[in-house]
């Protein structure tokens, strides 16, 4: 017997050892698969491109003369009502916006404090509905010029008096709707600024005026170019009150073509150069600070100071407050249930609540799909912040920069083909006519209300998600949770506050939706939106005071709850309560 080594060498094995070539392989192979999360995304992204894409995609489809007779006739007169109308209102909500957030945010006077939140309440207040009251209160048989012809003894010729129904007359409509666009950012943004900036501005001896232009101004500049340009989105998306003021622009030109005129590919190629202005618009935006950038040079954040308003400056700062809210929201509405105490609408019984019943079906069935969407885009991108999926979030979140008359008529044209096909093989093959199917149906309507206001559920999600600490995620996982139970049990509980605000903006802004809704509605389904229309385009203001006063008072909802947002958000707010 022999002795052995105490650690005698391993004899060599003939089995390979597994290359770690192939599970590496493998494990990239299966990483490079797109998830569930990400195909969903991507799927969202292009229900709510497709639309656009096919009204983008019509520019070279020949229109057999009717694109060149428009170009000869009324498209420089779209384009130019267009431009100035966008022009006038952007100077009149800049100046009624930011001039309003400062007075407000760094002074102090009689009324401030509840001004603050009553500033947001023309948001209530649709632009169509404020163009009819006006027109009922200026006209000249209207009140105001029949009591000055009473009063003074005057005559028609007498005396000249401004037409509302007119180009300035809708940028006067619009600029007190849409100034709260402007007011809102640009006060979040006075309340976010650093108080060291401004003492040091004080400091090298400027005073209040100074400090506005030279310090605040730069620091909210982004936010207001925000606000600017949500405002401005909305203007190229009016068609209500462009509409009842005969105002040329793109959107009364695009349901002129396609209803009056029923030429489909000329109103999508209308649609196409109103998108070209939409375009515009956000790279302008993005665009806008240049090169320039402002930065808080400091965390030390305190309370801002306040300028202490006595005397004739009080007067004055009230006054500069109260016009805008008077003019865009009080008056209106004083004058909605004038008419509604007058008169109102003839048929308030069952077809008022049948009317109210279809459009709280869509702004609800619109409002959960909405939130459902978002809640699943918001979490997708948390999951997988790559640059794919943050471009397509970004697509899904573009549908409110695009008027609704583009969505409906990107919606309309293939329904309609798909709709005449299918008719077309059944009436060949069974004699029998299917008539339309998704043409003027409530799907197709939900369709273009999600393409529009998605972004609206969507900003406000991902802002509240994005308050989670990711730690949560990873304890959600650790437990054995799936993403979607996570996001189900753990995220949507938390954010049960943003979830309900989100479905509440988009409710509202369904309730006042009218572009699309004109266009896509199915037939003889009407809504408040579409009754104070037809009712007002009839002249018969009175009857139509009934659903607008609806309209109103369901937007005054959400309004109070953001600007108690707003205030609860505030630097030392705890303080003042």
């Amino acid at each position: 017997m022999t002795d052995q080594p105490l650690h005698s060498p391993v004899p060599p094995v003939a089995t390979p050892l597994p290359s770690p070539v192939g599970p590496a392989l493998g494990a990239r192979w299966r990483s490079a698969l797109p998830s569930g999360w990400t195909l969903l995304l991507l799927a969202i992204a292009l229900m709510v491109a497709l639309p656009v894409l096919i009204v983008a995609s019509r520019v070279l489809v020949p229109s057999n003369g009717v694109w060149d007779h428009l170009a000869a006739t009324v498209l420089p007169t779209y384009i130019t009502n267009t431009l100035m109308l966008a022009g006038g209102v952007a100077m009149g909500v800049l100046v009624v916006g930011v001039g309003t957030a400062w007075l407000v945010t760094m002074c102090r006077f009689p009324g401030q404090r509840w001004l603050e939140w009553a500033l947001l309440l023309p948001m209530a207040m649709p632009a169509y509905v404020m163009a009819y009251t006006y027109t009922d209160l200026l006209q000249y048989v209207g009140p105001l010029q029949s009591g000055l012809r009473a009063f003074f003894g005057w005559t028609r010729d007498d005396y000249w008096f401004p037409n509302i129904r007119s180009l300035g007359g809708a940028v006067a409509v619009l600029t007190f709707v849409l100034y709260p666009y402007v007011y809102l950012l640009a006060r979040a943004a006075f309340l976010e600024q650093s108080v060291c900036a401004l003492e040091v501005a004080r400091t090298l001896g400027a005073g209040a005026w100074r400090s506005f232009i030279r310090v605040a101004l730069p620091l909210a500049r982004p936010a207001i170019a925000a606000g600017l340009a949500l405002a401005m989105m909305e203007v190229l998306a009016d068609f209500g009150t462009v509409q009842y003021f005969a105002v040329d622009t793109f959107t009364t030109g695009i349901y002129r073509t396609w209803f009056a005129l029923g030429e489909p590919v000329a109103a999508a190629q209308l649609a196409s150069v109103l998108l070209l202005f939409v375009t515009g618009l956000v790279v302008m935006e993005r665009y806008s600070r240049g090169r320039a950038r402002y930065f808080h040079a400091t965390g030390r954040y305190r309370v801002l100071p306040s300028y202490r308003l006595t005397g004739f400056r009080a007067f004055s700062a009230l006054v500069a407050c109260l016009l805008p809210l008077a003019l865009g929201f009080l008056i209106p509405l004083a004058i909605l249930f004038h008419l509604a105490w007058g008169g109102g609408d003839a048929l308030f019984g069952d077809t008022f609540l049948r009317l109210a019943r279809n459009s709280f079906t869509l702004a609800g069935i619109t409002a959960l799909l909405a939130v459902g969407l978002a809640c699943l885009v918001a979490y997708g991108l948390r999951l997988r912040p790559t640059p794919l999926l943050r471009g397509a979030a970004r697509v899904a979140a573009m549908g409110y920069a695009v008027p609704g008359s583009v969505i409906a008529v990107g919606i309309l044209i293939p329904a309609a083909r798909f709709d005449n096909a299918v008719d077309g093989f059944m009436r060949a093959q069974f004699g029998v006519s299917t008539g339309l199917l998704l043409s003027g149906t409530i799907a197709a309507i939900v369709y273009a209300y999600l393409v529009r206001f998605l972004a609206v559920s969507f900003n406000t999600v991902e802002a509240s998600l994005s308050k989670i600490r990711p730690t949560m995620d990873h304890a959600a996982r650790i437990l054995g949770q799936t993403a979607g139970r996570t996001l189900a049990k753990v995220h949507v509980p938390i954010m049960k506050g943003s979830l309900l605000t989100a479905g509440l903006l988009v409710f509202v802004d369904v309730m006042k939706e009218l572009p699309a809704t004109m266009i896509v509605r199915p037939f003889n389904f009407d809504t408040l939106a579409v009754r104070v229309y037809t009712l007002a385009s009839d002249e018969r203001l009175t009857e139509a005071s009934t659903s607008a006063i609806a309209i109103v008072l369901v937007g005054i909802i959400p309004v109070v709850m953001l600007s108690r947002a707003i205030t609860k958000s505030r630097p030392g707010s705890s303080n003042d309560q």
